[in-house]
């Protein structure tokens, strides 16, 4: 099988990021749970949201990310039976490019340069799995959709959802 696999809120921990710098930044007390159902930029006073709405153009935010759990042993295995691709949108946020390809040299050496698609859209993507968090790009894939659960996520409707990279295993391997 030929997989696509996003990075932000599916193997790095955009969100969780999102809300640790708003709380250090704003004494705010911010968590997944009480943001759930929506962005974390919409949780916030108006006064702060454009501030989070940066966080990602900073030098380092995605250099920094934390792993979500269980990614890194369900990718290393699914790389060893099929072909797996990191797909993500990267252009969006320039700094992203190199800090992304630092990022997966860390956490996931085993996916080598040539298996990384740092894009625009991802209608172009064309295999037999797609695994994201953004419905956006789910629903222009031809193959399996596979809808991985973020806080921002937990009420849309229409896809095959996974919950953890162990659901992932058990469905792919």
């Amino acid at each position: 099988m030929i997989i696509f696999v996003d990075m932000d809120e599916v193997i790095a921990d955009t969100y969780g990021a999102h809300i640790e710098i708003y709380n250090t930044e704003f004494k705010g007390e911010l968590t997944s749970d009480t943001c759930k159902g929506s962005e974390v930029w919409h949780m916030v006073p108006e006064a702060h949201q454009d501030s989070v709405r940066k966080h990602a153009t900073r030098r380092g935010f995605f250099r920094n990310l934390k792993p979500i759990a269980g990614s890194q042993e369900i990718l290393a295995r699914l790389a060893d039976k099929h072909e797996v691709y990191i797909a993500s949108a990267a252009m969006q946020f320039p700094n992203s490019l190199e800090e992304k390809s630092e990022w997966l040299d860390e956490h996931f050496p085993f996916i080598p340069w040539q298996n990384r698609i740092l894009c625009g859209h991802k209608h172009i993507l064309k295999g037999d799995v797609l695994i994201d968090d953004r419905s956006f790009n789910l629903e222009t894939f031809d193959g399996r959709s596979l809808q991985f659960t973020s806080p921002h996520n937990v009420n849309t409707t229409g896809f095959e959802r996974v919950n953890t990279w162990f659901e992932i295993g058990e469905k792919l391997l």
